[in-house]
């Protein structure tokens, strides 16, 4: 059998294209300074988030606006973020296939449904886990209410059917540092595994830059694409990606091939 030559053809097979958005696809205008991003200046910029009052908060370089119309006419661009269903609805960008959501704890399908294999699967993993999540909340939220705090404590909350009802439940903890100290949030991530019992068995903590996050080890971008990889994307179409941190590495690592902007946690990292 002879293997033959590679030829040209009209029929284009859009491949996957598996995005995280902060720091990826758009940054906050403090980070755009901060690295100096080429074709950002004020006048040139695209808003590509608000806040909860409406107000621009995230942007978007030319290059980056380029790059993201780009994946929209060449690709079936999948959202894969830590941003939750509420948050989601703050970005002011256009996104019509799977939505991977809260690390990876949600999934949306292209209509913006639940994806109701994945939440029931999530429920089962989640429900053993409320009782430790429970406390770690209260002995945050405790301490966040303490005159010299300096952390913002926020407990990710969703609705999950369990077969039969909705069930809200906690998925993860958030916390940042009011002055934006991230050595601050390292030194704290040092401590949790002593607060509870079996802290490292039930979940993992992911730090970068002001984000510290705890996660139970179901709740993962990985487990959730690798679902989409087996059960809904089709295998022969090829796939891509990009991410930013270190938690987006799992994922990424699924598909043909993986990228990261020049900048950011990953990048770093692999400076280093």
């Amino acid at each position: 059998m002879t293997t033959p030559f590679f030829k040209t053809s009209p029929d284009i097979i859009k491949p996957y294209a598996l995005m995280d958005l902060d720091d990826t696809l758009f940054q906050t205008q403090r980070k755009i300074d901060a690295w100096d991003l080429p074709m950002a200046e004020s006048e040139n910029l695209v808003c590509a988030t608000v806040n909860k009052k409406g107000e621009p908060l995230s942007f978007m370089s030319q290059r980056q606006a380029s790059f993201f119309n780009w994946l929209l006419a060449s690709t079936e661009l999948i959202v894969v973020t830590a941003r939750d269903r509420s948050e989601i609805k703050r970005v002011k960008l256009p996104f019509d296939s799977w939505q991977v959501l809260t690390h990876g704890a949600i999934i949306l399908t292209a209509d913006g449904e639940l994806l109701s294999a994945w939440q029931q699967h999530m429920y089962e993993q989640l429900s053993l886990l409320q009782d430790k999540l429970h406390q770690l909340s209260q002995l945050f939220a405790d301490h966040s209410r303490k005159d010299d705090s300096q952390l913002v404590f926020t407990p990710h909350i969703d609705s999950f059917n369990n077969g039969s009802a909705n069930e809200e439940l906690t998925i993860y903890l958030a916390i940042k540092h009011a002055q934006k100290n991230h050595q601050a949030l390292v030194e704290l991530a040092a401590q949790l595994p002593n607060l509870i019992r079996d802290f490292d068995q039930d979940f993992y903590v992911h730090v970068n830059a002001n984000n510290l996050a705890i996660l139970p080890h179901a709740v993962h971008k990985h487990h959730a694409v690798q679902f989409l990889l087996d059960h809904h994307l089709d295998s022969q179409r090829p796939s891509f990606g990009f991410g930013d941190s270190l938690a987006d590495l799992p994922f990424l690592q699924l598909l043909d091939w993986y990228g990261m902007p020049n900048h950011g946690q990953l990048h770093d990292n692999l400076n280093s």
